[in-house]
C-alpha cells in the first residue's frame, strides 16, 4: 500500500493483485479482447458472459466455444478466429516474449510459503520487461535472501524502505522514504478477497524490538529499535483521500519497551480513540465517486461503488425500491460486469439522496488493537494506566513460554485492575516446550479469567525455524514433540478455528481436565478429536480408551512410539503384539470417511467390521509374502 503511493506520487499506474498469476494474465487478455468482440457484434452483452469467454481462452474447448457462438451465430466464425488467436498466445505463452509491465514487485510472507512464492516469482519474470526491475521483498525475502538468489537468480531486497532514494534515483524518487509514506487504501478493492479488519487504520507508533528472542524474526526483520514514529500527519492524509477509519491497528513489535509510550497513548487518543470514542462513518459513496471522478484508481473505485450501491440495496423500502432499481436498470449498474465508471458517475445524481438515505449511521465504538502482542515483561503499573485510557480490545499478550509466567500473571491482574477485560493471548508452542507447559499455560489463563471476572482468547501457534530447509516448509517437529501430539494440537484448534476460548467448560472438554487426561487426547486418534461427539455416541472412543488402557507398560510403551510416528500405513507390520495390533485400527479412520458417510447407521456398521474384526488374524501372517494378500482382505472388509 506504501509502494502504490509511492508510484503514484510518480505518476506510474499501478496494479495490485493478490492470486494465481495465469489468472491474471487471463483477466487481462479478457479484458484486452473486450473492445474487439463490441465491435464485431455491438447487440451482445459480452460483459455477461466473461467467465465463459475466459473458460475458452484458458482450456479453448470445443463445447465452451459452441455456447459463445449461440450469442453471435452470425459471426461465431469471426469469433472463434479472434479467440483462438487470444488462446493461443495464452498457450504458447508468449506473453513471456512480450511483457507488458515495467516493474514488478513481489511481496514475500512466511517462509513455509516457500514453493508457492517461488513459483510466483518465476512466473512474475515471464511478465516484466526487464528482469532488473523485479523486485522481492518482504518477509521470507529478509530471512532467506541467499535461497531465493539460487532458486530464482533474482537478488531480493532485505528490511525495511525506510531510506530515502531506496528503490530510483530521479529527481522526485531519490528524497522520497516510502516507509513513511500514507498508505494507499484504495489497491484492496482491485481485489476480490475482502480482508477482515475492513473499516481500519493500519500502522506503527513503533519499528523493531528490544529483545532478541531465539524464535522471532523481528530482530531480522527490523533490526534497529526506532521508540517512535510520527503518524498523525499520515491520518490527515488518509481521512483526505479515503474518509476517516473506524479501528486503529497497530502493528507494533514491541510497543511497550518504548520510553515514549505516554507520548505514543497522548498521539493515539490525539487521532480521536480516546476512551468512549464513537465512530460515525462518513459517506463512502461520495468519497468513491470523488476518487473516480479525479481518476485516482478507476478500477477500485467501480468495483467499490458497486458494492457500496449493492449494500442498501436490501434496506431499500418498498415505497423507494421501483424507482431505486430504476435507476441500476437505466444505468446499467445491476451486475458489476455491466457498471462502467462513465455510467456511475452519470447515476450517481440520482443514487446519492438513496444512499444517504440508507446507509448507515449508527455511532459505532472505536476500538485500538495492537495486533503483535505487548511483552508482558515490559508491563508496569503506570502503562497499564496509560493503556487503559484507550479503547484497547482486544489487550493482546504474549506468553511465549512458562518461564515468564510470573510476569504474565501480572500484567494480566494489572489490566483487570484497570478494566481491561477483553484479553487475546499468543502462545507459541513446539520451540523448547513440552506439551504440558502449553496444557499449563492454557490453563493459566482460564484459572485467570475465572478469578478476575475477565474474558481471555488463546491463541497457540506453531513454532516454525526462521532459517534453513526446516524454514521452507510447515513439518518441523520441536525436540519435546512428535507429529501425533502436534497433529493433535492441530486437530482440536482446527475445531475452534484456532481460537481457545474463555471458560472452564470448553476448556476442559477441548483439552482435557489435567494433563493426564491432555496426554490421553494427544494420543487420541485424530478422526476421534475432531468428531469427538460423534464417536463418543458410537462408542469408539471407549472401546479405544478401554484398549489402550488395558495395555501393559511395555506394551503401552511400544504403542506409543508407533502412534508418535503418526504413520498408520500397514499398522499390521509393524507389531506382532496383536493388542497393540487391536489399539492400531481405530486410527486407519480417516476424515473423508466421515465427510463420504454422514448416515450414522452405515457409519456404525462401517467401523464395526473394522473394530470388531477377528482380533486374531494377524497372528497367521508371514510377513515375508503374505503381507500383500493380507493387505487385499483388509480392504475388502473396510
Amino acid at each position: 500500500m506504501k509502494i502504490s503511493t509511492y508510484h503514484k506520487m510518480l505518476g506510474d499506474k499501478v496494479r495490485f493483485y493478490k492470486g494465481d498469476l495465469k489468472d491474471f494474465i487471463i483477466n487481462d487478455l479478457y479484458e484486452s479482447a473486450l473492445p474487439r468482440l463490441r465491435r464485431i457484434n455491438k447487440s451482445v452483452s459480452w460483459e455477461l458472459h466473461g467467465s465463459l469467454i475466459k473458460k475458452y481462452i484458458q482450456l479453448k474447448r470445443a463445447s465452451t466455444f459452441e455456447e459463445i457462438s449461440r450469442l453471435s451465430p452470425e459471426s461465431s466464425s469471426q469469433i472463434k478466429l479472434y479467440l483462438d488467436r487470444i488462446s493461443n498466445y495464452y498457450k504458447r505463452k508468449e506473453y513471456a516474449q512480450n511483457p507488458q509491465y515495467d516493474r514488478i514487485y513481489v511481496t514475500t510472507l512466511f517462509t513455509f510459503y516457500w514453493k508457492i512464492t517461488i513459483e510466483t516469482i518465476h512466473f512474475a519474470k515471464k511478465l516484466v520487461k526487464s528482469q532488473d526491475q523485479l523486485l522481492i521483498g518482504g518477509v521470507m525475502a529478509s530471512l532467506l535472501p541467499k535461497e531465493i538468489e539460487i532458486e530464482t537468480g533474482i537478488k531480493p531486497m532485505t528490511g525495511l524502505l525506510d531510506r530515502p532514494g531506496v528503490l530510483d534515483q530521479s529527481p522526485i524518487a531519490k528524497n522520497i522514504i516510502i516507509d513513511d509514506l500514507p498508505l494507499d487504501y484504495s489497491i484492496l478493492d482491485e481485489i476480490e478477497y475482502e480482508y477482515p479488519t475492513k473499516s481500519a487504520y493500519y500502522t506503527f507508533m513503533t519499528k523493531g524490538c528490544t529483545r532478541k528472542c531465539a524464535f522471532c524474526s523481528v530482530p531480522k526483520l527490523e533490526p534497529t529499535y526506532k521508540p517512535k514514529i510520527e503518524t498523525i500527519d499520515k491520518f490527515g492524509e488518509v481521512n483526505v483521500r479515503f474518509g476517516e477509519q473506524q479501528n486503529l491497528l497497530l502493528m507494533d513489535n514491541n510497543v511497550l519497551a518504548s520510553p515514549k509510550f505516554a507520548e505514543i497513548i497522548q498521539e493515539i487518543k490525539d487521532m480521536g480513540f480516546y476512551k468512549g470514542a464513537v465512530y460515525k462513518e462518513p459517506d463512502q459513496l461520495k468519497i468513491a465517486i470523488k476518487n473516480l471522478r479525479s481518476g485516482y484508481n478507476d478500477r477500485a473505485y467501480k468495483n467499490r461503488s458497486y458494492k457500496l450501491i449493492h449494500e442498501i440495496s436490501a434496506k431499500v423500502k418498498s415505497s423507494d425500491k421501483e424507482s431505486f432499481y430504476d435507476i441500476l436498470e437505466r444505468f446499467n449498474l445491476v451486475l458489476l460486469e455491466t457498471t462502467t465508471k462513465s455510467n456511475l458517475l452519470k447515476a450517481y445524481r440520482e443514487l446519492s439522496p438513496y444512499y444517504e438515505k440508507y446507509r448507515n449511521k449508527t455511532a459505532r465504538k472505536r476500538y485500538v488493537d495492537f495486533n503483535q502482542g505487548t511483552d508482558a515483561r515490559y508491563v508496569t503499573d503506570e502503562l497499564m494506566r496509560l493503556m487503559s485510557e484507550i479503547p484497547i480490545k482486544p489487550l493482546r499478550i504474549a506468553f511465549d513460554y512458562l518461564g515468564i509466567k510470573k510476569q504474565y500473571i501480572n500484567a494480566v491482574e494489572l489490566a483487570a485492575k484497570y478494566h481491561i477485560n477483553e484479553l487475546s493471548n499468543y502462545l507459541l508452542y513446539n520451540f523448547n516446550d513440552t506439551p504440558s507447559d502449553l496444557y499449563e499455560r492454557l490453563s493459566i489463563n482460564v484459572d485467570l479469567g475465572e478469578r478476575l471476572g475477565i474474558h481471555i482468547y488463546s491463541f497457540p501457534m506453531k513454532y516454525i525455524p526462521l532459517f534453513g530447509e526446516e524454514a521452507k516448509d510447515r513439518e518441523f517437529i520441536g525436540k519435546k514433540w512428535n507429529k501425533k501430539f502436534i497433529r493433535a494440537v492441530q486437530s482440536i484448534l482446527n475445531v475452534t478455528k484456532g481460537i481457545v476460548a474463555p471458560g472452564r467448560h470448553f476448556f476442559e472438554r477441548a483439552f482435557g481436565e489435567s494433563i493426564t487426561e491432555f496426554y490421553s487426547l494427544l494420543y487420541m486418534p485424530e478422526t476421534y478429536i475432531v468428531y469427538r461427539s460423534l464417536f463418543e455416541e458410537l462408542g469408539y472412543t471407549r472401546i479405544w480408551n478401554e484398549t489402550y488402557e488395558s495395555l501393559s507398560v511395555s506394551e503401552r510403551e511400544e504403542a506409543h512410539s508407533l502412534i508418535e510416528a503418526n504413520d498408520f500405513r500397514d499398522y499390521e507390520k509393524k507389531t506382532s503384539n496383536v493388542r497393540i495390533l487391536e489399539l492400531l485400527k481405530h486410527y486407519t479412520i480417516k476424515r473423508q470417511d466421515i465427510k463420504q458417510d454422514t448416515d450414522h447407521k452405515k457409519l456404525k456398521r462401517k467401523f464395526d467390521k473394522l473394530i470388531k474384526k477377528n482380533q486374531h488374524h494377524n497372528l497367521t501372517l508371514t510377513y515375508d509374502f503374505e503381507a500383500i494378500e493380507a493387505k487385499k482382505k483388509h480392504v475388502a472388509l473396510v
